[in-house]
C-alpha cells in the first residue's frame, strides 16, 4: 500500500501540477468526479465537496459525508460543511499575530478569536474552475488580495480533486504568495459518516490515529503551546477502538489537533504519512487518509443540533466525525510550532489521500 501512495503522490506532485488558466467556468455550478460506482460532487462554491458515494460490503451505494440540500444552503452555513479552509484554518487566539516585527489584526469570528480564516474565508468566495475531467479531476483557483480578512500579501490558491486508482479520492492544495510573507494552512472540513450521512452517530465506528501527542487547549479551545504524550489517555487511538468507548472522561467530544508521528527526508521535509484509519462495522466501510502535513484535527462534530441536511436529513451531535489534516492551529502564536509562514517565492504545498474498502 506504501509504495502505491508514493505513485500517487508522484503522479499528483508532478504530473498535474501544469494547469491552464482558461477562467471558463465564471458561475456558481455543481460538477461530478465518477468512476465505476464511485463518485464526488463539488462546487466551485467554497471549492466544497458535496458528496461522496460508495459501495458498503453488500455492494449497496451511499452518501457518506454530510451538507446541504442546495448551493445556495452553504452560503449561511457556520458547520464549514466540505468547504475548503483558508486562509489558515483552525483558530487563531485573540485574532492577532505579529510577522516581521507588524502586527496584524484579523475578524474575531469565535468567542475572541479568528476561526478558520475570518468572517469570510476560502469556503465563503466563488473559484474559478481551471480544468474539469469528469472521470479524472477537477482544479480550482482563487486568488486571495493583500489585506484580505487582514492577513498579509497577495496569495495565488488553487486545488485539485481527483479520483486516483480505485475508490481513492486525492486532494492537492498549492498556495503561493506573490509579494509579501504570510501565515497559509489550509484544510478540507469534511464530516464522515461511513455508514451513511443520515444513519445516526458515529459513535461505533472504530477510529485508529498514528498520533502519540496533542497540543492541548484552553476553554476557548485555543492552543496552550504544549505538546502532550497521550498513550494511555482518552485521547489515544494509537491502536483502534469504537470513538464513544471513552465518551464518559470526554464528555464534551472530541476536538483537538493529534500531533502525527512522522518521519522526515534529508532535507527536513515530511514524507507522505498515514494519519488515520477508520471502520464503521455496520457497513465494512473502511477509510485511511494520508497526508504530509503534521497535524489533524479530529473532531465529533459535538456543535450540530438538529441541522437541517440534505435528503430531507436531521444531523444530530456526534452524527459525523471531521479529520483535518492541517499545521497546528495557533502556529504564528507559537514559535516552537512547526511555522506556517511562507515566503515569496515558496510554496504551500498540501496533500491528502482517501483509500476506501470494505472489510
Amino acid at each position: 500500500m506504501a509504495s502505491q501512495i508514493f505513485t500517487i503522490c508522484f503522479s499528483i506532485l508532478i504530473g498535474l501540477v501544469l494547469l491552464k488558466d482558461v477562467g471558463a467556468y465564471s458561475d456558481i455550478n455543481v460538477y461530478e468526479l465518477v468512476k465505476g460506482n464511485f463518485s464526488v460532487k463539488i462546487t466551485n462554491y467554497g471549492a466544497t465537496v458535496l458528496s461522496v458515494i460508495l459501495p458498503d460490503k453488500n455492494g449497496k451505494l451511499d452518501d457518506v459525508i454530510l451538507g446541504y440540500e442546495t448551493v445556495d444552503e452553504y452560503k449561511t452555513d457556520s458547520t464549514y460543511f466540505g468547504g475548503l479552509i483558508g486562509r489558515v484554518a483552525n483558530r487563531i487566539g485573540h485574532a492577532r499575530f505579529k510577522l516581521n516585527g507588524v502586527s496584524y489584526k484579523l475578524p474575531a469570528n469565535d468567542h475572541g478569536n479568528t476561526l478558520h480564516g475570518g468572517s469570510v474565508g476560502f469556503n465563503d468566495v466563488v473559484w474559478t474552475v481551471d480544468e474539469y475531467v469528469r472521470d479524472k479531476y477537477i482544479s480550482l483557483r482563487y486568488l486571495s488580495h493583500d489585506g484580505e480578512q487582514g492577513f498579509p500579501g497577495t496569495v495565488d490558491v488553487y486545488v485539485m480533486y481527483m479520483l486516483v486508482g480505485t475508490n481513492r479520492l486525492a486532494i492537492k492544495m498549492v498556495a503561493k504568495p506573490l509579494n509579501r510573507p504570510t501565515p497559509i494552512n489550509l484544510a478540507s472540513h469534511t464530516y464522515w459518516n461511513l455508514a451513511g450521512h443520515n444513519s445516526g452517530d458515529i459513535l461505533s465506528h472504530e477510529i485508529q490515529i498514528f498520533g502519540s501527542h496533542i497540543t492541548p487547549v484552553d476553554q476557548k479551545l485555543i492552543p496552550t503551546g504544549k505538546i502532550l504524550n497521550i498513550e494511555g489517555t482518552p485521547f489515544d487511538f494509537l491502536k483502534p477502538r469504537a470513538i464513544g468507548s471513552r465518551f464518559k472522561e470526554i464528555p464534551d467530544g472530541y476536538d483537538i489537533n493529534y500531533v502525527i508521528d512522522y518521519q522526515t527526508n534529508k532535507h527536513g521535509k515530511l514524507h507522505v504519512h498515514k494519519v488515520a484509519a477508520v471502520h464503521d462495522p455496520t457497513s465494512g466501510r473502511k477509510m485511511e487518509l494520508w497526508s504530509n502535513k503534521p497535524g489533524v484535527q479530529f473532531y465529533t462534530s459535538n456543535m450540530l443540533n438538529t441541522t437541517k441536511g440534505k435528503n430531507g436529513a436531521t444531523y444530530n451531535t456526534y452524527q459525523a466525525f471531521c479529520l483535518e489534516t492541517q499545521g497546528f492551529p495557533d502556529s504564528v502564536n507559537h514559535h516552537n510550532f512547526p511555522s506556517q509562514v511562507v515566503q515569496p517565492g515558496e510554496k504551500y504545498k498540501h496533500l491528502m489521500i482517501y483509500r476506501f474498502t470494505t472489510v
